[in-house]
Order: structure tokens, then sequence, then C-alpha cells
């Protein structure tokens, strides 16, 4: 069960990890409802400030959590996660609920259905009490919204929680209960997670399903430990046929993370050579992790990173035609809802031929054919998530400029094209307490090995600062 540190007594239900939450049910210590009516005890307290919630639901959500306690009563949970609250991303579709996507220019319409790692979870018995809140179309790092109020930052209401999984960020570090469920095209689980102290990790291509499934595009938990990391993803990282893209049935070892870094050979990437450069203190996060790994026996070489400019333009340009694929659908009406940002940065798309647009799709595959070359000689790369500590809870994007919109994901984003699994871990704080995300890769398909290279830094790391509390009345 969960160890009491020095400057605390009692760790309230909703900070408990969902492997200590799933101990306790065993024990008879505490109910899901118990559970749950202290995370919304807490909810209330902190959701007026974090804006991280879509479609919350506390009565449905009541409801599940006593056929839960009733199942864990009679000694017969019904899957891994029996009781455990968890939050879904907005555009992970839950049945009945609408999938607005972040954006007031999507129309209203209750999903028939639960989309595969939605249906994962709830069959495994998770209580999904809320959705959580992201930017128009799931394209900005931030929790900017045309639909949704605007998702703060819990470790400073200032700053932004980034995204696009926005409120899964805020909401995990504010403890909104252990589980977050996420989604990631080029950094969108990794870069919340890295600017909130979170584990946020980005499986394998196809390890997760996803529908609608797309290229580079996935799901991922977001937690505050590697554990519950790995015990969500033991439950949606199952086949489902509705993604065509989705990896075969492998009978993977959640549980066995234990993992020496010795004699591993590591890459330390503190260029993503294109981009944002790399602030002094994140920089200084990521060479202390290096050396840690390097301490217990790894062997640490600096390496240049992958991603090149034709490559970054490439991707902004197929992207933008993509989006503008999607807003040239609406009405005048509709295109007027849509975020400015996001708007203007799609329209450009408009004046791309199509060899512009094929030759920055193309960009995926030399990506891909760059970290394959990479990975020949290393076992594992690490990175800076990001490559600045924070930036403003009102803004776009780090730089706040839709003609340059990428610059801060160059460290993310070459791994989802590449299909690499790779999983951000808090690596330190700023002087001024804000925490800062490090980044660990691994070759395709080793979701189990990345995420033991991060329980190891778990080790190596050491106590972290307190989760931030909910501002005083």
């Amino acid at each position: 069960m969960h160890k009491k540190s020095p400057e605390e007594t009692v760790t309230s239900l909703h900070d408990l990890s969902a492997v200590d939450l799933i101990a306790g049910y065993r024990a008879k210590q505490f109910s899901p409802s118990e559970v749950l009516e202290d995370l919304l005890t807490h909810v209330a307290a902190w959701e007026p400030h974090l804006k991280a919630l879509y479609a919350f639901d506390p009565d449905s959500a009541r409801e599940a959590a006593k056929a839960s306690t009733a199942r864990w009563s009679g000694g017969e949970p019904s899957g891994a996660l029996d009781g455990v609250p968890v939050t879904v991303k907005d555009n992970i579709a839950t049945k009945g609920v609408p999938v607005p996507l972040g954006a007031a220019s999507v129309k209203l319409v209750p999903a028939e259905k639960d989309a595969p790692p939605a249906a994962r979870l709830r069959e495994a018995g998770a209580v999904i009490f809320a959705k959580t809140t992201m930017p128009d179309y799931g394209m900005l790092s931030s929790g900017l919204s045309s639909f949704h109020a605007l998702a703060r930052n819990p470790w400073d209401l200032s700053k932004n929680p980034g995204g696009s999984s926005a409120g899964a960020g805020a909401a995990a570090a504010a403890g909104y209960g252990p589980l977050h469920l996420g989604t990631d095209i080029g950094g969108s689980v990794r870069l919340p997670a890295g600017w909130c102290g979170l584990v946020g990790l980005k499986p394998s291509f196809g390890r997760v399903p996803i529908d609608p499934a797309y290229v580079g595009r996935v799901a991922g938990p977001m937690t505050r430990t590697v554990d519950d990391c790995a015990l969500m993803m033991s439950v949606i990282a199952k086949p489902d046929r509705r993604d065509g893209m989705s990896l075969p049935a492998e009978p993977l070892n959640w549980k066995g993370l234990e993992k020496s870094p010795r004699k591993l050979r590591i890459g330390l990437m503190l260029d993503a050579g294109v981009g944002l450069p790399a602030e002094k203190p994140v920089r200084e996060v990521a060479v202390k992790a290096a050396k840690a790994f390097e301490s217990a026996g790894a062997v640490v070489t600096e390496v240049d990173g992958i991603l090149t400019r034709e490559m970054l333009d490439g991707l902004d340009n197929f992207w933008r035609a993509r989006m503008w694929d999607d807003l040239a659908k609406l009405t005048p009406a509709e295109q007027a809802k849509v975020l400015p940002y996001i708007f203007k940065w799609g329209a450009s798309g408009a004046k791309l031929s199509g060899v512009d647009v094929i030759r920055g799709f193309n960009q995926t595959m030399a990506i891909r054919a760059a970290a394959s070359k990479l990975f020949c000689e290393l076992d594992y790369v690490i990175s800076p998530t990001a490559p600045n500590v924070n930036y403003p809870a009102e803004w776009a994007s780090p730089t706040n400029d839709p003609m340059r919109p990428f610059e801060h994901i160059c460290y993310t984003v070459p791994w989802n094209m590449s299909e690499n699994p790779a999983v951000s871990i808090n690596g330190g704080f700023d002087a001024n307490g804000f925490p800062i995300g490090v980044q660990i890769v691994g070759r395709r398909f080793d979701d189990i090995g990345v995420l033991g290279m991060a329980k190891a830094f778990e080790g190596l790391r050491g106590a972290q600062k307190p989760w931030p509390k909910p501002p005083a009345h």
C-alpha cells in the first residue's frame, strides 16, 4: 500500500495510485464509492480554476462506482481496473456523449459506441467520470479551445498545461484520480505530461487500437507513476478490428518492468536538429537524467537530432492541407466558429499544390528511415520532451505564431512518424518549481523496455516535489 512521506499522515484517496486503489479494494480498506466521493470533492475544489473537464457526469459515475463496490464486496471484481476513476479525452468516443474535438464548429452528435480504448477501460471496470478538454481539432499544444473553457496548468495557473491532451494533463497533475487517457500524433500525450510533471506514454503505433485511426496517431496513458501507466496499458493494448492498423495480440508482461540500464547503449539527444533550442534548465535536466543512467552502468553517447527543416516543414504542409480539407467542408458560419489561430493555419493549406502536399507526406518516410538508422547503434534515446520550460496559458503554442506552429515538437514528432514507443517522465524542476520532462525513446515495439527504463529512472531520480494543491478560497 501507499507509503506515507514525512510531510503527511494520511494520503487522500484521490491521490492514491491505481495500483494502490486496487490493493485497497482487495483488502477492503475502502470502496470504489468512497474513493469516488473523495475525488468529486477534490474536483469541486480544483475545477473552477483548471477547466480540465468536459461531459463531467458524477451521477453516472456514482452508479458505476456503486456497482463496482458491490462486486468487490462479493469478491468478484470484473477486471483489472474495477472501481478505478478514469478520464477519457474529448476526441476518444464514449457512448452517448458528443465528440466536439474541442471545436465550436463541430456538430454535437452523441457517439453511437465507445472507441476501442474507452471500451477496454469500461470492460475492465474503470469508472469513467468525465471526458477531458482539448484544443480545436487537436492541432495545438495548448489548452486553448473555441468550444471548451481555457484549461490551465495546476503547477502555475498562469501557464499552459500543453496539449492537445490539455485537460488530461491538468487533471492528472491536480489529482483527478490516477488514470487519464490521451491521444498523440506529434506529442499530444508527452508534451502535456512533460509540462505537468507526469508519466505520458506514446505507445508503438498500433499497440493501442484507435478509431478513427490515422498515420502516427496513437492513444496512450497519462499517469503519475510508471506502474500505473503499465497497468493502464495492460487493459487498452488489446486488438480491435475497427482499427485496420492495430497490432496483432501479443502476450506482453506489463508487470515485468524490472530493467537494469547496465551496458545499454543510450543516445543523449540535446539538439533536435531543428526548431526551438532547448532552454538552459531543460538541457540541464536532460543531462542529469543521462548521467543518472550512466552511473547505473549505461554507455551514454551524445547524438545528433534526426529532424531537418525539410522534414518539419513537409509535415507542416501536409497537416495544413489535411486541416483545410476538413475546414473547407464547413459552412461560412461554421468556419467563423473555428479558433482563429487554427483557421489561419489551415486556410494556408489551400494554397499548396498537390506536389507540395505529397512531398510533405513523404517526409514521414524520411523520418522513419532516419530513426531506423539511429537505432541500429542504440538501444534507447534520451532527450528533453519539450525545448521550453513553460509558456502563457492563453497562448496557442510556445511560439504563438500560426506560421511557425511546430517549432516546439521537434523532440516528440519524429517518433510518431517512425512508430517508436516514447515516454515522457518528470526529470526535475526549474528554479521556480515548474516541472521539466525527459523523454525516453525505444525501438519499435519495445514498449515494455521503454517503460522499464522509465521505471529505472524513477528509482534513480529519487523523490519528487509534492503535487500542487487547490488554491485557497
